[in-house]
């Protein structure tokens, strides 16, 4: 079932409503059902394989390489996760009694929250709706996505699959702008799942409070990337520029500026220079192995942030079709004491593109007293042999996630959750941790009633004493 902003408001009222006779059935809460029908998505999802790589490209040239490492690969392996552990992970777990319960037991019990609404963004939009829904399903709720509508080719697939694997009411998926957006938010959910910038999350998270809905929110922030001089220059110019350039820079957790020691900073910016041409060649523009920013306005942000900046690589850029080559820009030297609001635009925001500024640092003290200027962010990136330099940056500074010489991979371990902190995001999901997500954790303790010691009972007077003696046994 699909509906648009062109039909009434009544109508996502009226698909709220059935989501609630459908979980109130109680269908969702057999596992066995559940896992039914995420068995049935993986072999759609097959099907559809080569329709989800073309829709992505029609969508912003992303290159069907990248769709099936950062799209299809990440949620068919979740998928299976989730059918092979399911089971195991809905069963009540045991934990141990209090004493002070004696005798009793004590197990916690994974309960769906109900109807849960997920929005998801046009950076990876294939990927950012089904990881969600499908951690929903598996944990027993129903579920309405709101995909992206900046990416009609990849929304109108999802609508397709979803279609042909749920029924109406399990699963809706509501199609429209972000007036449809706001008309969903306006209804009452048992759970809200949210991926985008941190400004609309701010109205996701008001929304949510009007009913006290639980939430998750996956945001962003400036990244910074860390380079010392004890980094292997190449390999880590290697390893930069791919989180870089994949998906043309829009991704949440791609490095957003280096920061790099001043006796390094020189042939770094010459390795990325070589790695850049050996990734995409003279001529980024005719790689298709390249993406494309996702739309003009976006195109024409990041063009304004580069504009007056000391451009030492690409800076290329072709308004007919979105395209803008990787650019590395020259920043000098950091320096901790200028406020934010003071510095370049593309020092200030979150780029989420192409774009790479690059600042040299003079000592460790300067890096944490500049990644304190920002928010929290979602990810930090360090490159170094340096064993104090990687305590400080784990023990000092607080981020969502990251990964010691490397970008990006964090996101690609299922074991590990993912999330922001402050305004990099609320909450964490991948593998487990995303079942648990869609999960109220229900506490329960099963009291004996072959024996009840008087102890805890009213009058009081003769028990005080006892009770202060027992206190160092709790």
């Amino acid at each position: 079932m699909t509906t648009s902003f062109q039909n009434s408001p009544n109508d996502l009222q009226a698909i709220s409503a059935r989501q609630k006779l459908f979980f109130n059935k109680g269908l969702t809460r057999d596992v066995h059902y559940r896992i039914l029908h995420l068995k049935r998505l993986k072999d759609v999802l097959l099907r559809y394989e080569e329709e989800i790589c073309d829709a992505l490209h029609r969508d912003f040239r992303k290159p069907a390489y990248e769709t099936e490492l950062s799209e299809f690969l990440i949620v068919l392996l979740e998928l299976k996760s989730l059918i092979k552990n399911c089971k195991s992970w809905a069963k009540p777990r045991y934990v141990l009694p209090s004493l002070v319960n004696f005798p009793s037991l004590s197990k916690i019990y994974k309960e769906p929250f109900g109807n849960v609404l997920i929005i998801a963004p046009w950076n990876y939009p294939f990927q950012l709706v089904m990881a969600p829904l499908m951690s929903a399903i598996a944990a027993g709720n129903t579920a309405v996505v709101k995909p992206s509508e900046l990416t009609p080719n990849t929304a109108s697939v999802l609508e397709k699959i979803i279609t042909e694997v749920f029924e109406p009411g399990y699963v809706d998926v509501v199609q429209g702008d972000a007036g449809v957006a706001k008309a969903l938010l306006n209804l009452k959910w048992d759970y809200l799942f949210f991926t985008g910038s941190s400004r609309v999350g701010k109205i996701v998270y008001e929304a949510a409070a009007k009913h006290l809905t639980p939430v998750t929110l996956e945001l962003g922030g400036k990244n910074p990337c860390i380079v010392d001089e004890t980094a292997p220059l190449e390999l880590t110019a290697k390893r930069i520029v791919w989180g870089k350039i994949v998906n043309a820079g829009q991704t949440c957790i791609a490095p957003d500026y280096l920061l790099v020691s001043e006796n390094s900073k020189d042939q770094l910016l010459a390795a990325l220079k070589t790695e850049l041409q050996r990734a995409l060649g003279p001529a980024p523009k005719e790689s298709p192995d390249y993406a494309r920013i996702i739309n003009q306005s976006n195109f024409e942000r990041l063009k304004g942030l580069i504009e007056d900046q000391q451009v030492v690589y690409g800076g290329d850029a072709d308004a007919s079709e979105n395209y803008l080559a990787p650019t590395i820009l020259d920043m000098g030297v950091l320096d901790p004491n200028i406020p934010l609001s003071e510095l370049p635009e593309v020092l200030q925001q979150e780029i989420f593109g192409p774009i790479l500024p690059v600042l040299s640092y003079k000592t460790h003290q300067d890096i944490q007293d500049w990644i304190e200027k920002y928010d929290k962010p979602l990810a930090v990136y360090l490159f170094s042999k340096n064993k104090a330099l990687k305590n400080k940056v784990l023990n000092e500074l607080s981020f969502g996630g990251g990964v010691i010489n490397d970008v990006v991979s964090q996101f690609l371990n299922p074991r590990l959750p993912f999330g922001g902190v402050g305004k990099s995001g609320l909450g964490a999901y991948h593998g487990r941790h995303s079942f648990d997500t869609f999960s109220h954790q229900k506490s329960i303790v099963y009291k004996a009633t072959w024996l009840d010691l008087n102890i805890r009972y009213a009058p009081y007077s003769k028990k005080l004493k006892f009770l202060k003696r027992f206190k160092k046994y709790f």
